[in-house]
């Protein structure tokens, strides 16, 4: 398995940032690439169906939400990226100065393209994720 692990520092709470994060149907407010998120189900075992600026679509599945740890993880059933067995967690983290750190990883199958290429991709969309909620909280 390959995995991707990135971070970035958020100007707002973690409270405020988690409030956002955990809404397993709220990309489309810091992911300008998700044009529409559709949930079935609520809670752990929800699944959201995320429709891309190209019409693509990826649907995913809540695997696990600790509001007290501020962690949650999510599966991706089926997409159009070359991966299979991507599983990904969101860890939130209190700073200092009404700060917080957001830690996005996953682990993946590569599947139709070479793992750099896979994981190039994945950088790409936690890095438009992060600066999306910097815009969002004011603080990018």
């Amino acid at each position: 398995m390959a995995n991707v692990s990135m971070y970035t520092e958020i100007h707002a709470s973690a409270e405020e940032v988690w409030k956002v994060v955990s809404d397993f149907n709220g990309l489309t407010k810091f992911v300008s690439a998700i044009v529409d998120s559709v949930t079935e189900g609520a809670g752990v075992g929800a699944v959201r169906t995320l429709t891309l600026e190209n019409g693509e679509q990826i649907v995913e599945r809540l695997e696990s939400l600790d509001d007290q740890a501020r962690k949650l993880s999510y599966s991706i059933i089926s997409s159009p990226l070359p991966l299979e067995g991507y599983v990904a967690v969101m860890t939130l983290q209190e700073l200092e100065d009404d700060r917080c750190k957001l830690v996005w990883s996953c682990v993946f199958q590569p599947h139709g393209a070479p793992e750099s290429e896979v994981k190039n991709i994945l950088e790409g969309i936690y890095s438009t994720g992060f600066e999306g909620l910097q815009k969002f909280f004011g603080s990018s």
